[in-house]
Formats: structure tokens, C-alpha cells, sequence
């Protein structure tokens, strides 16, 4: 009978890469940095440039301070745009936007436009710049819009460049854009998060201007780090699980895990690190400030990070940060994975949201040497505290989809629980603050001597860090660390700055009413800290978050405990989110409601393909190979037999088989009733049906298909194996 060979791929895949044999764009000539660094994006620099003087200064105004665009800066800006595109060699251009599916989408126009003389000129003018048409129809927008209703439009973002993106066949011109409805309804990730850091501005600035403090600009930042796994594409597309769903479905546990723990931090491999060393030139030429690159836990996967930069850029960048990892380890025959979970029994992969929010000179979350002085920071960081205890719900709802279902609350990811951890330091400055009202001093670091004369003494910090937690302070920022290694980051920094920017409002209003009856500011600032810290020191929590016993604290004290998406789904919608998105004008009720609605729709779809794609590798790949298996036993046993030969090895082995290959067949037969069921007529009926039914009956599959895993034979089963796809590089 025809088998798999599963181990001849295996040694394909050792051996078909090596420096010599790829077929990646790298070099390994050095890398001029400051040269390659933003050179395929129409930023400022190459704007002032190629701009008339007035024509810059008037850009400059939108894009630093927030002023309304100019339509007759367009066509200048356009005509620019476009002679820098050609002479780059683009012939297309592209209005890049991020709908509602999490990723990014273009439709190409030429630049070519055909003249009376039968030839052809370039042509790109202010129109076509500032407004784009594709069709709103086929992308999700939860009932914002009928599906015959398909007109929508695409307009230019000035804040975030254009770029360029190459390929080997030639290049075209991105563009930037948000994307809404005819009716006038955000159907993108962007013009939320652009209305949020608007929003919080101009708290922030009311709160500065109590302080004395006068500021044209307050930005919130974000620094997203990435998370992914590589493995040897021969593997991948070997894999239907994998090419379909982003994770593997089976899979058994193999000898050697991360058990050893010495994939962390370990040399990178020279493949990977080749790959690794192409997407940052990619990045640099399209001006994202990657900074950081190691190995993760697990085997086989790996971190890249930028530093933090304006949220809106940072959300553009996020995005094409995994548009190259993906791109880009295809030349070095590798497949980039981003699942939040794409191996059982391993790490997963996060996406660590760096938020912070600052002035053109100073950052509103530096504590400085000795923050229990520091009253601003102590304003700032006490309505990051407030906000967080305010709106756990929110927060959490911002990473709930099924990929992150596999990851929350594992070792390498917080738990659903929303908490706060702030260090010793802070939150020794702030028990002082809670019991006395003030505090009269910071504890300090010190010095790490470490009992060699020819080793330095080390600067040590306050407090250690926790990386149990969901929502860590870490010196100057804070990092979020629930938000899935697929997802965009655009959602969770919308609602970060939508509810700092309440918290900072409401404590704004406070202190006015105060000094209105004639309190002194820092008499006024002080009680009002306190009085706050006193009421949301529930959230604060610096101790292990994946103990139970934190899950029985959590729940004392009131904090919310969703541990999957449909249950931290539920809490999205509900009347205070949506007066709060209301209020500051980011997301409209029919704008919130139709996220609630998307979500549980990629949720139900997500979760059927997963199981109809279950079902079909147990059918026609792992069943028959244990059947076949099987069968050469019985042949076997029937052979030795007549020969009079002994066989209670052999027979032993068909019946454990035997066993689970009804084992399987049962599971299966389950699984294909409850994917054939769907769960009724609305998309919240078909998602609680695939949560409740579907999941539970994947994983029986899943554990009868494991177990025949480690008793079938290598060359007969079909799927490249953990321990193949983790170790092989």
C-alpha cells in the first residue's frame, strides 16, 4: 500500500537551505542605517524637499498639531507624491487601508492615463490623493451596511506616510487611508484610534494646563513587540491545518518541549537570522524603527520590537511588520506564523502593547529619581489606575477572539483577569499616599555588587518586574501584554486612550470644582489622589497572577474574570462602554454594536473552519493511516500464526490500535454531527453552538488522533510531527 514518508521531508528540509542556496534579497554587506532608514517613505524630510515652503508649513500644521487639512495643499502634496513614486519606479498606486478584518486591504490604480494623441501620461492629482472608492460590500462592517449597498470611500491620512512597497516584478505607491462608509460610518480600525488619541489630547492638555504646564502637542505612543514562530515551509504546506487555520489541530506532544529552557535568548540560528536581518531592511526603508530581535521560549519561535512612536504610526507600522515577516521568510523557504497559538504544549505568541502618552519634551509616565515628589506623574499614573479598574470589562474585550482563547492564562501570557502591577517602588509610594494621604519618600535601587573585581556594580531598579501580569508599569510605560500575536493593535490602543482620556476629564473636573471653592492646587491634587487611590487599589496586584489563589483574591475583590472571548465579548456593548464611546466621539452606538457584531461573527467562522478542517484531516488522512497500519498488523498476526510463531507482542498492538482507531472514529462521528448543526439562525446562537459544542468534540478528535500518533508508525503517518516542524531549522 502507498505510505507518507514523513522522515524523507524532514531531511529535505535539514538540508535544502544554506547561504549559498537562498534565494532572499540580503546582503551581507554591511547596512547604512541612516541612509537605508525611512528612503521608501514620503515623510517629512523628502517632503521639504520637493514642497513650495508654504505648502510644507501648511502639511506640517495637520500633521503636528492636529489642524485641519487644507484642500488646496492636496494637489501640490500629489503632484510631489507622485514624481518621487516614478522616479522610486512605481507604476501603481494604492490607497492601504485596515477594515474590520484585522488586516490590510488595497485596490491598484495606474498611474497611466491615456492622452487624444494615442500615447499616455502619468497623471495623480489632490482628488485622487484625498478620496479613494473601493467597494464596501464585500468587507465586514456588523450591519452597518447591506450588502447591496456597496459604495464606500477611502480618505488620505497626511499623519502617516506613504510608502513604497517593492517586489521583484516592480514596485507601487501605498497611500495611507481610513476607511468609512456612505453614510459616514467608520468601517477601519483607524478612524477610531485617530479620534481616541484627539480625544486624549485635549484632556491631557487640560490636565497639563492645571499644572502650569502649557502644551501645543500631547501624543500617545505605542511600542508593539511581535511574537511569531518559523518553521520550513515543506512542513507547512504539509500541513492543511497550518495553510488553513494558522494552528495545527494534532499534534503530539514530542520528547523534548521547552523543557530545557535553552531556546530563550540562545544564539540565533544563521537561516533565521539571515531572514531576521532582510525584514529589517525592509523595515528601515519603510521607516519603522525595529530595534530588538532574539529567540522566544519555545523551540522554533522568535521576537522582533520597534521603539514606541506615535499610536497611529505604530498601528501602520504594526501591520506591515507582519506583512514582511510573512513576505520575507517565503525567500529563505520558511513559513512565518502568527498564530497566538500554533503548537499545543508550547509557549504561545503575544503582541506586547508599549503605551505611554507624552508632550514634544517630556513623557506624562516618567516617574523621575524620586516619584513620590513627582505629583504630575503620580496625576497621570493614578488616572491610568482608574481607568483600568473603571473599565476591566473593556480592556479585556479589546484581545477576545479565538486564537488568544489558547493562549490567556498559560506561562507564557497573563491571566483573563485585568490587574495592575506597578513595582515595589509605586506601589510602596502609593500605600503611603492611601494611608497618610501623602508620601514622604521613594524607595531606592542601590547597587548589584557581584563579588568579582573585574565585573561592574550594576544599577538596581526599585522594584523587580512581573510578567504574570496583564497591565505592568515598567519604568516609563505601560505594558499591556494580553493582545494576541495576529491582532491588530488599533482596538486596544482606541480604548487605552479613550478611557484615559475619561479618567483624566473626570479628574480634571474635580480639581476644578475644588479650586473653584478656593482650595490651594496641591491641597486639592493631594486629597484627590488619595481619595482615588483609596477606591481602585482593588486593580493593583504585584504578586503571581497564574496562582489560584490570585483567582480566589480576584474574585474578593470584585475584579472580572472572563475567560474566554464570548464571555468578554458579552461586556463590549453594554450601556456604560457605549456612553463612554459616545462621549468622546470615537465610536458611534451603531459603530460599536457593529464591532460586537464582527467579532462574534470571526469568532463562529474562525472556530467552524477549524472544525470542519478537523474533521476532514481525522477523515481522509489519520484514519485512513491507522486503518492501514492496522490492517498490515492483522496481515502480520494472520502470517505468524500459521506459522505456529508466538504473537502476543503483535497481537497486543492490534488491539491497542484497534481500540483507538474506534476511539477516533467515535470522536469523529461526534465531531461531524455538532459542525453539520451550526447552532441556529443568528450569529451569537452559532457562536456559543461552536464554543460549547464544537471546541469540545475538536479536542476529543484531537486526543484519540494524539494517542494514535505515538503507536503508528513514522512512515505511515501522514503530518509532519512537532518534532520535526519545532527542532528542524
Amino acid at each position: 500500500m502507498p505510505r507518507t514518508t514523513a522522515r524523507f521531508d524532514t531531511l529535505a528540509a535539514a538540508t535544502g537551505w544554506g547561504a549559498d542556496s537562498r534565494n532572499g534579497n540580503g546582503t551581507s554587506e554591511p547596512m547604512d542605517i541612516e541612509s537605508l532608514f525611512g528612503s521608501n517613505t514620503f515623510g517629512l524630510a523628502e517632503m521639504r524637499a520637493r514642497l513650495p515652503k508654504q505648502i510644507y508649513k501648511a502639511l506640517c500644521r495637520t500633521v503636528d498639531h492636529g489642524e485641519p487639512l487644507d484642500p488646496s495643499v492636496a494637489d501640490a502634496v500629489a503632484l510631489a507624491m507622485k514624481e518621487w513614486a516614478l522616479e522610486k519606479g512605481a507604476s501603481h498606486f494604492t490607497h492601504w487601508f485596515q477594515p474590520l478584518t484585522g488586516s490590510t486591504a488595497e485596490k491598484h490604480d495606474s498611474f497611466i492615463t491615456p492622452n487624444e494623441g494615442g500615447g499616455a501620461v502619468a497623471e495623480f492629482n489632490g482628488k485622487e490623493l484625498i478620496q479613494g472608492e473601493p467597494d464596501a460590500s464585500s468587507f465586514p462592517s456588523g450591519g452597518l451596511r447591506a450588502t447591496f449597498e456597496a459604495r464606500g470611500y477611502t480618505a488620505w491620512d497626511p499623519t502617516s506616510p506613504a510608502f513604497i512597497v517593492s517586489t521583484p516584478a516592480g514596485c507601487y505607491l501605498s497611500i495611507p487611508t481610513a476607511f468609512l462608509s456612505w453614510t459616514g460610518d467608520a468601517l477601519d480600525t483607524k478612524i477610531p484610534l485617530l479620534r481616541s488619541m484627539s480625544a486624549l489630547a485635549v484632556q491631557a492638555k487640560r490636565s497639563l494646563a492645571l499644572f502650569g504646564a502649557t502644551s501645543e502637542k500631547v501624543t500617545a505612543t505605542c511600542g508593539p513587540e511581535q511574537e511569531f514562530f518559523l518553521i520550513d515551509q515543506e512542513f507547512f504546506y504539509r500541513r492543511p491545518d497550518l495553510v488553513t487555520t494558522g494552528r495545527t489541530l494534532f499534534g503530539a506532544k514530542p520528547p523534548r518541549g521547552q523543557e530545557l529552557e535553552d531556546h530563550y535568548f540562545g544564539s540565533i540560528p544563521d537561516r533565521v537570522l539571515a531572514f531576521m536581518m532582510e525584514v529589517e531592511r525592509e523595515l528601515y526603508r519603510l521607516g519603522v524603527p525595529v530595534k530588538t530581535r532574539h529567540n522566544e521560549v519555545a523551540p522554533g519561535q522568535f521576537e522582533m520590537a520597534p521603539i514606541y512612536e506615535n499610536a497611529n504610526l505604530a498601528a501602520d507600522h504594526q501591520q506591515l511588520m507582519m506583512i514582511t515577516l510573512r513576505k520575507v521568510a517565503r525567500n529563505y523557504g520558511l513559513a512565518c506564523l502568527l498564530h497566538e497559538k500554533p503548537f499545543a504544549g508550547v509557549n504561545g505568541s503575544g503582541k506586547h502593547l508599549n503605551w505611554s502618552l507624552g508632550t514634544e519634551s517630556a513623557n506624562l509616565l516618567e516617574p523621575g529619581e524620586t516619584p513620590h515628589d513627582n505629583m504630575q506623574f503620580l496625576f497621570f499614573c493614578t488616572a491610568v489606575l482608574r481607568a483600568v479598574d473603571r473599565h476591566q470589562d473593556l480592556i479585556r474585550a479589546t484581545v477576545a477572539h479565538a486564537g488568544n482563547d489558547h493562549r490567556l492564562g498559560a506561562n507564557e501570557a497573563p491571566p483573563a483577569i485585568i490587574s495592575v502591577f506597578l513595582g515595589d517602588q509605586l506601589a510602596d509610594v502609593f500605600e503611603q499616599i492611601e494611608r497618610a494621604g501623602t508620601a514622604t519618600e521613594s524607595k531606592q535601587g542601590g547597587l548589584l555588587g557581584l563579588g568579582s573585581p573585574v565585573l561592574p556594580n550594576l544599577p538596581q531598579h526599585a522594584g523587580d518586574r512581573n510578567r504574570t501580569s496583564p497591565f505592568a508599569f515598567t519604568g516609563n510605560k505601560f505594558e499591556f501584554r494580553a493582545p494576541g500575536s495576529s491582532q491588530s493593535v488599533s482596538f486596544a490602543a482606541t480604548v487605552l486612550n479613550t478611557i484615559m482620556a475619561e479618567s483624566l476629564d473626570e479628574l480634571n473636573t474635580l480639581l476644578d470644582a475644588e479650586l473653584e471653592k478656593g482650595t490651594s492646587f496641591e491641597d486639592a491634587l493631594r486629597t484627590l489622589i488619595a481619595s482615588e487611590i483609596r477606591k481602585v487599589k482593588r486593580i493593583i496586584f504585584n504578586g503571581d497572577g497564574y496562582s489560584d489563589d490570585w483567582k480566589d483574591e480576584a474574585a474578593r475583590r470584585g475584579l472580572l474574570n472572563l475567560p474566554n472571548t464570548l464571555d468578554a465579548l458579552e461586556m463590549q456593548p453594554g450601556d456604560k462602554n457605549r456612553a463612554l464611546f459616545e462621549k468622546y466621539g470615537v465610536l458611534s452606538h451603531r459603530e460599536l454594536e457593529s464591532r460586537h457584531e464582527v467579532a462574534l461573527d470571526q469568532y463562529f467562522k474562525t472556530v467552524n473552519i477549524e472544525g470542519e478542517t478537523t474533521a476532514d484531516i481525522a477523515s481522509t488522512m489519520i484514519l485512513p493511516a491507522a486503518v492501514r497500519y492496522l490492517n498490515d498488523l492483522v496481515a502480520a498476526a494472520d502470517r505468524t500464526r500459521t506459522l505456529g510463531v508466538e504473537t502476543r507482542g503483535l497481537t497486543r498492538t492490534v488491539k491497542i490500535v484497534n481500540e483507538l482507531v474506534d476511539e477516533l472514529r467515535d470522536a469523529l462521528d461526534a465531531l461531524v454531527e455538532q459542525n453539520a448543526e451550526l447552532g441556529g439562525e443568528t450569529v451569537h446562537s452559532k457562536a456559543y453552538h461552536v464554543r460549547d459544542n464544537v471546541v469540545p468534540a475538536m479536542g476529543a478528535v484531537r486526543a484519540a488522533a494524539d494517542r494514535l500518533e505515538k503507536v503508528v508508525p513514522d512512515d505511515y503517518w501522514p503530518l509532519p510531527t512537532y518534532r520535526d516542524m519545532l527542532f528542524v531549522k
